[in-house]
């Protein structure tokens, strides 16, 4: 999988990182049970900080998507969809009510989930 970095983005690098291994998962570039490189490999390819790279590992780790193996180092794991979902709500209400004060309606969102759906795997 191809690490993209925009060092001019206004969002983290730790930020664009998690959510380009997320991104991977779902589209089934990285699949459950796959290594990823160290945190050192990692940071040495894309020409970033190691503490960025571990900061990004770490809250993947927490919000469940890898675990950390002492023999086979950073492997992708399947996420608890129970817990996923609860996570997903909180977020989602947050962005239907910016959409909704941009009069954004429900058929266009739905549209738009299902063009998203489309990309991944699922």
């Amino acid at each position: 999988m191809l690490i993209e970095i925009d060092f001019n983005s206004s969002e983290a690098i730790y930020v664009q990182l998690q959510n380009q291994i997320i991104m991977g998962i779902a589209t089934d570039m990285i699949r459950e049970g796959d290594t990823l490189p160290s945190v050192r490999q990692l940071a040495d390819t894309v020409g970033i900080n190691m503490h960025t790279v571990n900061k990004a590992y770490s809250i993947l780790r927490q919000e469940g998507f890898i675990q950390l193996d002492r023999r086979r180092g950073v492997v992708a794991i399947d996420a608890d969809k129970a817990q996923a979902m609860l996570k997903l709500r909180e977020k989602l209400a947050i962005l239907l009510a910016k959409g909704c004060c941009k009069n954004i309606g429900r058929e266009d969102v739905h549209a738009l989930v299902d063009e998203i759906f489309d990309e991944y795997r699922r």
